[in-house]
């Protein structure tokens, strides 16, 4: 496999997919100088329709220079086939920023298109980590005692164990390689912590993580995602999928509940502006656009997934994730563990 890492403060090139999301340019473009401006040595390709980017960087003055526009004359729809993006949108601003890694032009490719597609066609140009039968998604996830990573987060709804134990592996590199955790504790998510619960694939899964080197603590349920106990969550697409969503639908759900409950009248105004550094505190932890930018991690370069409806800021956090995945060198990381695991089996 081809080390597209780069290390710490050497220079470095991200492809951006200007044109997708529900935003486009009018998000990726002020993100990416947002991202220049914190990185001297960064550089980024923006890719997409050059009328449309160009205006937006007029004001860029001295950061222009660290800029290039690629030219694609295609955009894949948000609701569009991931089959029909990569069979019949060749030149889309998706497709060429991912062959810009392949090349290695650049080290890393950051997109708020279609997931799906930018799934299908990352895995397409680029290919899977030898060892690496599926792609999957990781995110990190608040909890009480710092973050906890989680996968598979929607690219992979159903899944063999083998299939979990290479998530493990995964989300270990991701977890101890991109924020310094020494042994990640890895857990298997299941409907309850006994070693009888779960199905003949999570069974399977857990036997395989016990025979592993890896830091597997056991099954973990639903709650245990918040508590701090665990460093990295494995569970199939589907489940993961629709964990993630649950948990964005409760947070939207309590901050609105909250803010109309403190502007339900004067009285209860002002108790809110008296606890507004308590609410700010806590807004500022919880907020999804200090999380946005989920890795596709089991590809041989880095691609990275923001949210469609993503804002400059976080849409500037997942070039940051995708820097920092980049320099570190994350998939080469995971293919030698991958190898370390399968000596260890073989022995």
């Amino acid at each position: 496999m081809t080390d597209r890492s780069s290390t710490n403060g050497a220079p470095l090139t991200i492809a951006v997919d200007a044109m997708g999301g529900d935003h486009g340019p009018t998000v990726t473009v002020p993100a990416s100088l947002a991202a220049l401006k914190s990185e001297s040595s960064l550089q980024i390709i923006l890719v997409g329709i050059p009328e449309t980017i160009e205006p937006l960087l007029a004001e860029a003055r001295e950061l222009r220079q660290r800029v290039t526009i690629r030219p694609a004359s295609q955009v894949v729809g948000m609701d569009e086939k991931p089959q029909d993006a990569l069979r019949k949108k060749k030149d889309s601003s998706m497709r060429v920023a991912i062959d810009l890694v392949k090349t290695g032009e650049a080290q890393a490719c950051v997109s708020a298109g279609n997931t799906g597609a930018l799934m299908a066609t990352a895995r397409f140009v680029l290919k899977t980590i030898e060892g690496v039968d599926r792609p999957a998604i990781i995110s990190r996830i608040p909890s009480r005692h710092g973050y906890t990573h989680m996968l598979d987060l929607g690219a992979n709804a159903e899944c063999t164990a083998e299939h979990l134990f290479q998530f493990a592996v995964m989300g270990t590199v991701v977890a101890s390689d991109m924020h310094g955790i020494e042994r990640p504790r890895v857990g298997l998510l299941n409907i309850g912590e006994e070693e009888m619960k779960g199905d003949g694939v999570v069974q399977e899964a857990a036997r395989l993580l016990a025979a592993s080197t890896l830091n597997y603590i056991g099954f973990v349920e639903g709650d245990d995602i918040f508590s701090g106990d665990v460093d990295v969550v494995v569970t199939d697409g589907f489940t993961g999928n629709v964990a993630l969503k649950t948990m964005e639908g409760l947070v939207t759900m309590l901050v609105g509940a909250i803010k109309s409950e403190y502007t339900r009248n004067p009285l209860r105004y002002l108790a809110a502006a008296a606890s507004w550094p308590v609410f700010r505190s806590i807004r500022r932890e919880f907020d999804p656009r200090s999380y946005n930018g989920a890795s596709m991690v089991g590809l041989t370069g880095v691609v990275i997934k923001s949210h469609g409806s993503a804002d400059v800021v976080a849409f500037a956090n997942a070039l940051r994730i995708a820097s920092i995945e980049a320099r570190k060198g994350v998939p080469t990381q995971i293919a030698n563990l991958l190898k370390a695991q399968q000596r260890g089996t073989a022995a």
